[in-house]
């Protein structure tokens, strides 16, 4: 593992496009394998992670074009093999776990074939049986370690669709269950306690699926077909996130992103940082496939402490753990609740990131589905990422927002999601 340093620095300052969205390429990956003929993806992020999903859908038998080795270019082209036309394979999936929870629901409709999916060591340690459960209620035949951890392994087998409550608000457990009823006899409903992202949803109507959303539900029927023709990707709310934060709590920063996802089951983020006292304010710049994308700018702010918990926790979940940091900052205390899913994340971030935080002089309390951070700021220190991706960056951001400055060790896992993170954050402190 490498280390890098981040010392306390001036302003950040101009305009920066983000990389495109990881959870969107993800779906547009595994959509364009599912569809008939071929599909362009606009704008496909070029990451650890999603070139994964890439070798996930080459090896059950669609052909990638514009990805050679370990570059993607920003078109790519998928060769679909149809919904039920997914070869026998052991898949990689890296460190993916939204290839690794996705992926089984279309696999699992297969009329015949067998699967293996498995990844690195911060993979098996991530639990399956959210999506093993209702998909095995579909009629799924599923095995996995000890019944909930990777490696997991799939046979074909014909499903009933199903109504499932989801018991957590997940978009990847609802997405799961989408692909499967796309290929399950009858109705697929998944009932979500409160709406989580639904990229899924969007893209499989744009394909051509049956898609009904009311009441805090999503229905799918059994499909035919899909054709998506050409997807669209916009820049990354979740990747922005840490330069909106970043901005906010360094004095005298003033930053503009532009072509950023303003889907608003992700940008959860605003609002509690309004509330906080960093008001960001937001162009609207229309649609990118079908997602609408806008320009974010942002000034350096004093901050406040504030409560977050219940319907906004996953409409922020990824960007909760800068809630926690900026909270560091702020006057007062400030409660993070109700988000417990954190600590099934590529690490516990809930016992991770309050490690992370009071390693650089913190003062932050973690609680069984959340923290508590009382402000002051940040001293500095040496800290590590637990390879994960949103931790390294998050402890970047906090090493130039301290006093003294942070060393990170393992900050290459930033390149899951952001390969060119760290040349991005001092092109901004170069403006």
């Amino acid at each position: 593992m490498s280390a890098a340093r981040f010392d306390p620095a001036g302003p950040l300052r101009g305009t920066l496009r983000p990389p495109p969205d990881k959870s969107v390429s993800h779906r547009a990956a595994l959509i364009a394998a599912m569809g008939e003929g071929e599909t362009t993806i606009e704008g496909y992020l070029d990451s650890a992670d999603t070139r994964s999903t890439l070798r996930a859908v080459e090896a059950v038998g669609a052909t990638v074009s514009g990805a050679e080795g370990d570059r993607v270019a920003p078109s790519i082209r998928i060769e679909g093999v149809g919904l039920r036309g997914a070869s026998d394979a052991a898949v990689d999936v890296g460190n993916a776990g939204t290839l690794l929870r996705l992926l089984p629901g279309w696999l699992a409709g297969q009329e015949t074939g067998r699967w293996t999916l498995d990844g690195d060591a911060s993979i098996r340690r991530r639990p399956v049986d959210r999506i093993a459960a209702p998909l095995r209620s579909m009629g799924a035949q599923l095995r996995c370690r000890e019944d909930r951890l990777p490696p997991l392994e799939v046979e074909g087998a014909p499903l009933q669709g199903v109504s499932y409550e989801l018991p957590v608000a997940s978009a990847q457990v609802k997405s799961c269950l989408l692909f499967a009823g796309l290929l399950a006899e009858g109705e697929t409903r998944v009932v979500e306690p409160l709406p989580s992202r639904d990229h899924t949803e969007r893209m499989l109507a744009a394909a051509g699926a049956e898609v009904e959303r009311s009441n805090g539900a999503v229905a799918v029927r059994t499909a035919q077909r899909l054709e998506p023709g050409e997807i669209a990707v916009p820049a990354d709310f979740s990747s922005a996130a840490f330069f909106l934060v970043a901005a906010l709590l360094i004095p005298g920063s003033d930053v503009s992103l532009s072509g950023v996802g303003l889907n608003p089951t992700r940008t959860g983020l605003l609002p509690i940082l309004a509330r906080m006292g960093g008001e960001v304010e937001v162009e609207p710049e229309g649609e990118r496939g079908g997602e609408p994308a806008g320009r974010l700018r942002v000034r350096a702010a004093e901050l406040r402490g504030t409560e977050v918990g219940g319907a906004e926790v996953p409409l922020a979940i990824d960007e909760l753990p800068l809630v926690a940091l900026a909270a560091c900052f702020a006057v007062g205390e400030t409660t993070i609740r109700d988000a417990a899913e954190l600590r099934r994340k590529e690490s516990d971030r809930i016992a991770v990131v309050a490690e992370v935080l009071n390693g650089l002089g913190g003062r932050v309390e973690p609680t069984a589905d959340g923290m508590r951070i009382e402000g002051g700021g940040l001293r500095g220190g040496a800290v590590a990422s637990h390879g994960d991706h949103r931790v390294a960056m998050l402890a970047a951001i906090a090493g130039l927002a301290s006093s003294q400055g942070a060393e990170v060790e393992g900050m290459e896992a930033a390149a899951v999601s952001y390969p060119g993170f760290e040349a991005d954050l001092a092109a901004l402190l170069r403006a």
